[in-house]
């Protein structure tokens, strides 16, 4: 009996059972959401700088018919004082996040699709070089009109990588190692995070805000490359080919990566209901909320703007992002270590609180760059225990023949409400300011709580067919 027992044990390991190709599934995933969110950390420190700059330059456009280049240019710089630029740049550096918000969704319901009908692997691909190629271009936009594009076609590769990705890993792994592939996978969201922030770091060191933003956009191009390992070495999964090959000889063809197939059944609907009111409350608080952390540390650490500190600020926000990020890391790891032995509804609870409790205090209590260190590893490691539930979760409340579809379609139609509250967000902060306005969103993690009674427990259960 002992001998039986520790073989049942043995068989519960993360590693058992577990080959190459499982490992080199884990890493592709790993590597092509960490890339993912490396662009998106660019975006989040390079936006300000970028709309900025190409406002200067717009203006200095304008005044070129009535004085030399060189002159229009210095004049421009000098109307860049002005407070109500300030106000200009929020404006329209909304409007650019907004539209990588937009495509971002738009790519998730759309590639979402994709995934259940053309396959995990070569949809991975496609966004992959979707959102390379277009972080690239962003680093040559002309106009915030250009650069507010680019990153609407950034967003469309974005949003629909991690819905095939996570459905890969889903679909690949065994089931007592399946949480835990799916939480290494959203950690390494966070290696993404910090290495952006490795880039901006270095970036402070050898240009200036107002052209580094441009060469941090080009190293994204780099992820492209991840494509050829990808056709390569990775296959689609064999619960994907069984699921196509049963659509193809039966009625279940019509729902194959199909929204209307996310409603059509009383269980899958409200699995579908769930996950969009769950990935709403995450994707609000890190979108409306943790992005604001850099604007955060600037108005803490360089209260007037003065030039002589901003490349010391930088650095500094940049040494903060990574404290952040690394709280991410262990934050998902946490998600999938609890969430594996206490059941993913448990898991939920624990994450919302603590998103209740550290984010409106990092906003309030941040008054040096110390306190900001420890606060933004506190923040980091709340926000991303409740998304490494997304990423744990939301793959085993979907049939495979919806699965692509489902997640893609629970984050996106939640980043489409985030993009329209951020409009609403920019005269709430003006009113009350940055911490009140943080307090006042943080509401939705209460919404968040509000939700899980109705939620399905999946551990312990193989995925639905």
């Amino acid at each position: 009996m002992h001998t039986m027992s520790g073989i049942a044990h043995e068989r519960k390991r993360f590693t058992s059972g577990l080959t190459g190709y499982h490992y080199l599934v884990l890493v592709v995933a790993c590597l092509g959401w960490s890339f993912d969110t490396m662009d998106q950390w660019l975006f989040v420190f390079a936006k300000q700088h970028a709309v900025k700059e190409l406002l200067i330059s717009a203006d200095a456009r304008g005044l070129q018919g009535t004085m030399a280049p060189e002159a229009a240019r210095t004049e421009a710089e000098l109307r860049a004082a002005d407070p109500g630029f300030k106000g200009r740049v929020n404006y329209f550096t909304n409007i650019c996040t907004a539209a990588l918000m937009i495509g971002w969704a738009t790519g998730g319901l759309f590639f979402g699709m994709v995934g259940d009908r053309l396959g995990r692997t070569r949809t991975m691909a496609l966004t992959i070089l979707v959102y390379a190629g277009f972080t690239g271009l962003s680093g040559l936009a002309q106009s915030w009109e250009q650069f507010a594009v680019f990153r609407f076609m950034t967003g469309l590769g974005v949003g629909g990588e991690f819905a095939a990705g996570a459905a890969l890993v889903a679909e690949t792994f065994p089931m007592h190692a399946r949480a835990t592939a799916l939480g290494i996978v959203q950690a390494t969201s966070a290696l993404g995070n910090v290495t952006a922030a490795l880039i901006n770091l270095g970036f402070a060191h050898f240009a200036s805000p107002a052209t580094s933003w441009r060469y941090m956009f080009s190293i994204g191009i780099i992820p492209a490359l991840l494509v050829v390992v990808i056709f390569a070495f990775i296959h689609e999964p064999e619960a994907w080919r069984q699921a196509r090959a049963l659509a193809k000889q039966s009625k279940a063809k019509k729902q194959l990566g199909s929204i209307l197939g996310l409603f059509s059944e009383r269980v899958v609907r409200r699995n579908t209901l769930i996950g969009v009111s769950l990935a709403a409350v995450g994707v609000i608080g890190f979108w409306g909320i943790s992005v604001w952390t850099p604007e955060l540390l600037r108005s803490v650490l360089n209260p007037k703007d003065l030039a002589d500190l901003r490349p010391v600020v930088e650095k500094q926000i940049s040494y903060a992002g990574m404290a952040q990020n690394f709280g991410s890391f262990f934050g998902a790891l946490g998600f999938a270590w609890l969430a594996q032995r206490t059941g993913r509804r448990f898991g939920f609870v624990v994450a919302l609180l603590l998103c209740l409790a550290v984010i409106p205090a990092t906003f309030f209590l941040t008054n040096s760059f110390i306190t900001g260190l420890v606060f933004f590893f506190l923040m980091g490691y709340a926000l991303l225990f409740l998304f490494g539930g997304f990423a744990v979760y939301f793959p085993e409340i979907f049939p495979t023949r919806l699965r692509s579809t489902g997640i893609g379609f629970c984050y996106n139609v939640a980043r489409y409400i985030t993009a329209g509250a951020l409009f609403a967000l920019g005269p709430i902060m003006k009113a009350y300011g940055l911490p009140k306005m943080v307090l006042g969103v943080s509401i939705v993690f209460v919404l968040g709580l509000l939700v899980l009674p109705f939620a399905p427990e999946t551990k312990d259960k193989p995925l639905p067919e």
